[in-house]
């Protein structure tokens, strides 16, 4: 995979490279319709659910349905080439970073920040857990108030 710290269309050219590897590894065909879900996945910073980039996307692609957005970004999810951010207790919301992060859920606005917090990224799985199952993924998730609700009364 390419180097997650490169910034520019540079970078955008790596990933979508990497993310055609991915579908083709999964048997999967790179169409039109997944490079645009793709590449708007990637390019966001807010961690959108399906309708977020459905209404994205349509401006591109006119005749993309939603039901194509959510079951792409499914199976996004099941290649490795997105992350479904789990916890939110809301809609699904996607990740198309792929690289050892943290996430903080405003309970007020709902947004999601990517946190990078190192010493998160490699927690040890407790004995109990290692023994009696298979831990291919650790997260942590914050929840809280972001600065811009803090500065409104909540209740």
């Amino acid at each position: 995979m390419s180097n997650p710290d490169k910034s520019g269309s540079a970078n955008r050219s790596d990933k979508t490279a990497d993310f055609e590897t991915l579908c083709r590894k999964a048997g999967l065909k790179v169409t039109p319709q997944r490079l645009a879900v793709h590449k708007a996945l990637i390019e966001s910073k807010d961690h959108p659910s399906a309708d977020m980039l459905y209404r994205r996307i349509k401006n591109v692609i006119p005749n993309i349905s939603f039901d194509t957005v959510n079951r792409t970004l499914l199976t996004l999810a099941e290649i490795g080439a997105a992350l479904v951010v789990e916890g939110t207790g809301d809609v699904k919301r996607f990740d198309g970073t792929l690289r050892k992060h943290q996430h903080f859920r405003c309970v007020k606005c709902k947004r999601i920040f990517d946190i990078d917090h190192t010493d998160f990224d490699d927690i040890p799985v407790p004995r109990e857990i290692g023994t009696k199952f298979t831990v291919t993924r650790t997260t942590v998730y914050f929840e809280g108030f972001c600065d811009a609700c803090m500065m409104v009364p909540h209740k």
